[in-house]
């Protein structure tokens, strides 16, 4: 028996992506309405690491370039002007609920030359303690789940306005600290595909930058935590976003961006209950053919693949290059896991560091990612 502690570890990783087991298919017009949330397996590869980024609606694959591209779109990083960066940032997940769940990242990138970069980053999200029982009267023990991802990219111009990039990532989810003989630690690899398009509109003169980004994340084995009896699929990614920026003068900008994001995994399938359960047809299903199949695959037809993409909007002014105010907004349909809030952030430059910060609003009450702020640190190396 598990303690009600444990309860930290499902509460965490649910909200992280609202994941929810899949099930058998069932008449389209049967599920009208009917809540579907996609599942898979390490959803915190999906919450947002950088505080730039959570500051605007959690938009980031096609703003303006800066240290923590690396959990965006790596393909930025050919746009940057600095030669070697760093960015740390932290999260306290949840605190509303718990308070020893905590995200870190720490991403660095290096500019070989005009043409070529590289980068990496550790993701580490950590559960805090949790105590395990084998019955009710037992004392039981604890346990520190955690999880983490490491990876490294590499970005190459390939225009004056184009860019390209991969990354190779490496997942470890350990979800019984080791403790739990039943359940042991998963593992996965898995790949980035990115690209960036930057141009200025209006001529050269005019202060206008228009920007698009792709970057298809999460490309990988899927996980199991037995052994390899069950697998299930990590949150294979596609963000796909554009960026309008304007320099209204010397010292003043604004830029404007959307991000859509979807999993590209399968749809869970449910009965005449609305209830699910893990469909034996996707058990063999490839994590590629998983991937195509994704975009029509939906039981509720387009409608609930329409639903399935999750939009963030976000705006930054920025003041003489060095004062930064942010907001931006989440959307995720009721139906997909809900998750809707707004966000608001500020940043300040000094002339080797940045420092940001971001703070998320929730639409809904008594939503557990109420009073979520994170920290960013930049350094110019």
């Amino acid at each position: 028996m598990i303690s009600t502690t444990l309860k930290k570890l499902t509460l965490a990783t649910a909200l992280a992506a609202f994941s929810l087991p899949a099930m058998s298919q069932v008449d389209q017009n049967e599920l009208a309405g009917q809540m579907n949330v996609i599942s898979t397996a390490v959803p915190f590869l999906t919450i947002s690491p950088d505080s730039r980024a959570g500051g605007m609606g959690d938009v980031g694959v096609a703003t303006s370039p800066d240290y923590a591209s690396q959990a965006w779109n790596p393909a930025k990083y050919a746009f940057l002007d600095d030669n070697i960066g760093v960015s740390v940032s932290y999260t306290p997940w949840l605190r509303k609920l718990v308070d020893d769940i905590n995200l870190y990242y720490v991403s660095g990138f290096y500019r070989i030359d005009k043409m070529q970069s590289v980068a990496a980053s550790l993701r580490y999200f950590s559960v805090g303690s949790i105590t395990y029982k084998q019955s009710a009267s037992d004392t039981g023990y604890e346990i520190k789940p955690n999880e983490f991802a490491i990876d490294a990219s590499y970005t190459r111009l390939l225009s004056d306005k184009f860019s390209g990039a991969v990354a190779f990532r490496y997942i470890r989810s350990d979800l019984s600290g080791g403790m739990v003989e039943s359940m042991e630690a998963g593992n996965s690899f898995a790949a980035d595909v990115a690209f960036f398009y930057k141009t200025p509109i209006g001529g050269k003169k005019s202060g206008q930058t228009l920007s698009a980004g792709l970057n298809i994340s999460n490309i990988g084995a899927k996980i199991s935590y037995d052994g390899g009896t069950n697998k299930e699929f990590i949150p294979t990614n596609m963000k796909l976003g554009a960026a309008y920026s304007y320099e209204l003068d010397s010292y003043n900008a604004v830029t404007f961006a959307v991000d859509f994001n979807k999993l590209l995994v399968p749809t869970p399938s449910l009965n005449v209950n609305g209830q699910q359960s893990y469909a034996e047809e996707n058990k063999d299903v490839s994590v590629i053919s998983a991937m195509f199949s994704s975009f029509g695959d939906a039981p509720g037809g387009m409608e609930e693949e329409m639903n399935e993409v999750n939009v963030s909007l976000g705006a930054e002014y920025l003041y003489n290059k060095q004062f930064a105010i942010r907001a931006g907004y989440f959307h995720e349909h009721e139906n997909k896991g809900n998750r809707k809030f707004m966000t608001i952030g500020t940043g300040l430059k000094f002339n080797i560091f940045n420092i940001d910060a971001s703070y998320i609003i929730p639409v809904n009450q008594n939503n557990p990612l109420a009073n979520t702020i994170r920290f960013s640190l930049a350094f110019d190396i």
